[in-house]
């Protein structure tokens, strides 16, 4: 199979991209990012020399780049996005116009040339806010309560239209929050590590009660694998890890880990700030901040067999380890971030 992946330098993207050369030997794949602020070539280090991977610097809101790499591949998966619910709420027009257009180029491309399969990455956060119970389910109706999922629900209907009137081949999988090494570190898990580590506060929006489902990346690349290949075109599969924590417990969780940790650096910044809850500063909520997100993966797992298999508990220490082990890297992503 020849496969187009787009924002492959991403978090998620460069461990698919792991994902799928590690598994998948004869698999020809083609990673195409724009490398803004959070595409990072350093993340695909151990794969820049598979003779199976080629990486296109390149944008997929430019047609006729697009319209030339989907004529090399039978099938795409397209992670590109801009994906911070902040920077949407301060810069929307960026989000319209990678999510929305840039969705639009590749679906346009994919119809015109003819291709096996289309699977779009979208987000949970595309139905809404839930209350204290129940689940968002694939029937769900689509209620995006930020600039940011409102970008994504438009792409998920774009996937929808060309599919109803086209009949393009498309699968659409939308997974709760994911966590694991390469996230950048604006996000919620690596945020909180890289700034108790620094010996700073911790922000946490509002009273920290907002309920997030979280997914290791890596069960969540192996979710798409499964739509990608075995998924019934047309369709739309939710993905999650069954691991519902409120802000504030992931707060106190990543302290508890840190502090069983050995490395010296580790260590005397703890006991510098002490390990107590004087570490958590609550601030101002986020605008439009949805309380609770829940998903039900019974389509994924009674129809295609896929089910997490990393636990919270064990996915959590892999991660605070990762990131303790890689503070080059975050370095270089600080660093790039102001310009340095």
């Amino acid at each position: 199979m020849n496969l187009l992946v787009t924002g492959g330098a991403g978090f998620i993207g460069s461990c698919f991209v792991r994902h799928i050369l590690n598994k998948y030997p004869d698999y020809k794949l083609i990673n195409i990012d724009a490398l803004t602020y959070c595409g990072n070539l350093e993340n695909l280090k151990d794969v820049e020399n598979n003779p199976n991977y080629t990486f296109i610097h390149g944008n997929i809101c430019d047609r006729k780049l697009v319209r030339e790499l989907v004529s090399q591949v039978d099938c795409i998966v397209n992670f590109a996005a801009e994906s911070h619910v902040d920077n949407s709420i301060k810069h929307p027009e960026i989000f319209i116009e990678t999510n929305v257009q840039g969705t639009l180029n590749l679906l346009q491309a994919a119809k015109e040339i003819g291709i096996e399969r289309y699977l779009q990455v979208s987000t949970d956060e595309v139905y809404g806010t839930l209350g204290k119970t129940g689940y968002f389910y694939e029937t769900t109706p689509l209620a995006p309560n930020s600039p940011y999922s409102a970008s994504k629900a438009s792409a998920d209907m774009l996937v929808r239209a060309y599919y109803e009137t086209y009949k393009l081949p498309v699968l659409t999988t939308r997974c709760s929050n994911n966590y694991g090494p390469y996230q950048y570190p604006e996000k919620l898990i690596p945020f909180f590590i890289s700034k108790l580590l620094r010996g700073e506060k911790v922000p946490v929006y509002g009273d920290g009660l907002n309920v997030r489902d979280w997914l290791y990346v890596y069960d969540h690349c192996a979710a798409i694998d499964t739509v990608l290949h075995k998924g019934k075109i047309g369709e739309v599969y939710n993905v999650g890890g069954h691991n519902e924590k409120r802000n504030i417990d992931i707060v106190k969780l990543i302290c508890k880990e840190l502090e069983k940790t050995n490395m010296e650096i580790t260590r005397l910044i703890l006991e510098a700030m002490g390990k107590d809850e004087s570490s958590i500063e609550y601030v101002q909520d986020r605008l439009g901040h949805d309380r609770r997100y829940a998903i039900s993966n019974d389509k994924i797992t009674s129809e295609l067999g896929w089910e997490p298999s990393v636990t919270f508990e064990q996915g959590i220490k892999m991660t605070i380890d990762w990131y303790l082990n890689n503070q080059e890297w975050i370095k270089h992503i600080e660093e790039k971030k102001v310009g340095v």
